[in-house]
């Protein structure tokens, strides 16, 4: 993970953005133990506080669980609840927009398609 905070959003929340999106990649399994706050914090430069603040959060969501003396672990069904509600939120939230501007861009599926499709390669 990249180092770089946006200064529009609080660092917690970048923090919990990207063990989010670490969780939807597969890079965290689920069972799989979190880095420790002292860890993360060492690593990025950032009070342990905030990487507890961000660990909160997840435990809040049910997507990770404290095991006293141990740590934290990704819970199980975390991933398919996340993909559950990343899906619903794009598609309530960042597809109307994208659909309006593609309306308005006149453009067309197929341009779409291969815009999106690395050269060389057929679509399916």
């Amino acid at each position: 993970m990249s180092a770089q905070w946006d200064d529009n959003q609080p660092i917690y929340w970048q923090l919990r953005e990207r063990t989010v999106a670490a969780i939807l990649d597969g890079a965290l399994e689920e069972g799989q133990p979190l880095p420790s706050v002292r860890q993360v914090a060492v690593d990025f430069q950032i009070n342990p506080l905030t990487v507890s603040k961000a660990y909160q959060s997840l435990v809040d969501d049910q997507l990770v669980e404290k095991k006293r003396g141990v740590g934290m672990f990704v819970c199980p069904g975390a991933r398919a609840r996340l993909l559950a509600s990343e899906r619903e939120r794009y598609l309530t939230e960042e597809w109307p927009r994208q659909a309006d501007k593609i309306r308005q861009l006149g453009l067309d599926v197929e341009e779409l398609i291969r815009a999106a499709t690395p050269s060389g390669e057929e679509s399916t």
